[in-house]
């Protein structure tokens, strides 16, 4: 890349409900971050939406802060952000009504009548990508059915990232991982035309923006320049989406490794060499854009979110957690928890749209910070059942905001039974997108030096011998709800 001076690259990292921006010098090292809150709407029961055009304009804004003179020019704008869901856009990238998010629950009954009628199952044995309700397919079938006239003033019915990447580069495209669910063909190159059909929506075929490997690429507009203060010309990556983003900023590059990302979901992912269809429907193979090497992924709906509305329930800030987690002991005074408390169910390690949380254990004795802590401790048996299923064999890394709390990760480090590498921070997604782009421009990077982990935290053996009888019995509790999520 062309350019005087200290080379400078910004990540832009669209979350569920904050976008944040972060400006790197050719080490690694964050010079400058800055986010902004876009929340989520809840307009109808179950229905969970996004306004676009206020996420554009926050993005415009943080690149003004996080570039303010053009000694912060960067000579790479690389974007990412939250996966699935059904964001619809014109000609122009502008947003045609509200984003539907990932979280959203509207389309349960078009995966409920898919599940009756086996297409779920084939898609799975297809694709190696398991279905839920906020995935764009179930989404786009619900739009189909509903709100057809949106459809056909719509261009594309794309992601997150690609609206931003479209606005600032005017192309239309998406990558391998985004296109990885749910029309992939499992090669992260091209959509399955199976799968579309399969989903009654070959009809709407053309609303699927063309794949590009290992990313789409573009520049900067004058118009996208205006808005967002950044040069016209500069280069512009647009993914991977989050997940692989952060796995790629963790430094996950072994066949093995593992990423545990503590954040509005628990995401839970593997790098692996093939894509294996066979054994429980659940979870999903990204294609990273590189052949032969996937993320098999197993997000569980909810992480830090559970813990946002429990600390909310009590009255308890996030800043009190750490005291709470250290006055109380494993095993919560026997309070146990199934953490499954997103409106649209859970989706991995297994999928069921009716799953539904619980406490159990509890007496009037039980205090708050055992409440507290049993949550923690049920996120942790959440991850171990996800990872194991995903097929963790090497290093595992950990990222996200959960991971402020060192009482919490020691949590994690003996309910999982090994260490775990704290990923260099701040902004892990925002990093590994840089990295993804420089990688995808063909520029030389030292990747080792841009992930090398803040810390490592180890398990603490006492704990991991009692975390091992409580994670059996968090399994069995699993089964023994199963009949009453179905009542």
């Amino acid at each position: 890349m062309d350019g005087a001076g200290p080379a400078r690259y910004l990540g832009v990292d669209i979350g569920t409900s904050v976008a944040k921006l972060a400006l790197f010098d050719e080490d690694g090292t964050v010079l400058r971050t800055a986010g902004r809150s876009v929340p989520l709407q809840h307009p109808a029961p179950g229905h969970v939406e996004q306004d676009a055009a206020a996420v554009f304009a926050a993005v415009a804004e943080l690149a003004r802060e996080v570039c303010p003179t053009p000694a912060d020019a960067p000579r790479l704008v690389a974007v990412t952000g939250q996966g699935d869901g059904c964001w619809l856009l014109d000609d122009d990238a502008q947003p045609v009504g509200p984003a539907l998010s990932w979280l959203d629950a509207r389309a349960g009954d078009v995966l409920a009548d898919w599940d009756r009628a086996g297409v779920t199952e084939a898609i799975y044995r297809r694709t190696g990508n398991s279905l839920f309700p906020g995935a764009q397919a179930p989404l786009l079938a619900w739009l189909d059915k509903h709100q057809p006239d949106r459809l056909a003033r719509a261009a594309t019915a794309g992601y997150c990232k690609d609206m931003v990447f479209g606005r600032l580069t005017g192309v239309r495209a998406t990558d391998a991982s985004d296109a990885s669910m749910p029309f992939g063909d499992a090669t992260g190159s091209r959509y399955d035309s199976g799968v579309l059909d399969a989903c009654g929506l070959a009809h709407r075929a053309g609303l699927l923006a063309p794949v590009v490997t290992p990313l789409p690429t573009g520049t900067v507009t004058a118009g996208a320049a205006a808005l967002t203060g950044l040069p016209a010309g500069v280069a512009v990556t647009g993914g991977p989406y989050d997940l692989p983003a952060c796995a790629a900023g963790g430094g996950v590059t072994e066949f093995g490794a593992g990423l545990l990302t503590l954040g509005t979901t628990l995401a839970c992912q593997v790098l692996v060499s093939t894509v294996d269809k066979s054994g429980t429907r659940a979870g999903m193979h990204l294609a990273t854009g590189t052949p032969g090497r996937w993320l098999r992924a197993m997000p569980a709906m909810v992480g830090t979110a559970s813990l946002d509305w429990l600390l909310a329930l009590l009255g308890r800030g996030h800043d009190q957690l750490d005291g709470m987690l250290r006055e109380t002991a494993p095993g919560a005074g026997g309070v146990e928890v199934l953490p499954y408390l997103a409106p649209s169910g859970e989706r991995a390690p297994f999928v069921d749209p009716a799953a539904r949380g619980q406490f159990t254990g509890i007496e009037l004795t039980t205090t708050g910070a055992q409440l507290v802590r049993a949550l923690c401790e049920g996120l942790g048996y959440a991850a171990r059942q996800c990872l194991e299923a995903a097929g963790l064999s090497g290093r595992l890394v950990v990222c996200g905001g959960g991971t402020r709390s060192l009482p919490w990760l020691e949590i994690f480090a003996s309910v999982l039974g090994r260490p775990l590498e704290l990923a260099r921070s701040p902004e892990v997604g925002a990093r590994g997108a840089v990295l993804a782009g420089l990688a995808a421009l063909g520029e030389p990077v030292e990747v080792a030096a841009w992930t090398r982990p803040d810390r490592l935290i180890d398990p603490d053996p006492a704990a991991v011998s009692y975390y091992e009888d409580g994670y059996r019995r968090y399994l069995a509790n699993q089964d023994a709800a199963r009949p009453r999520w179905r009542r």
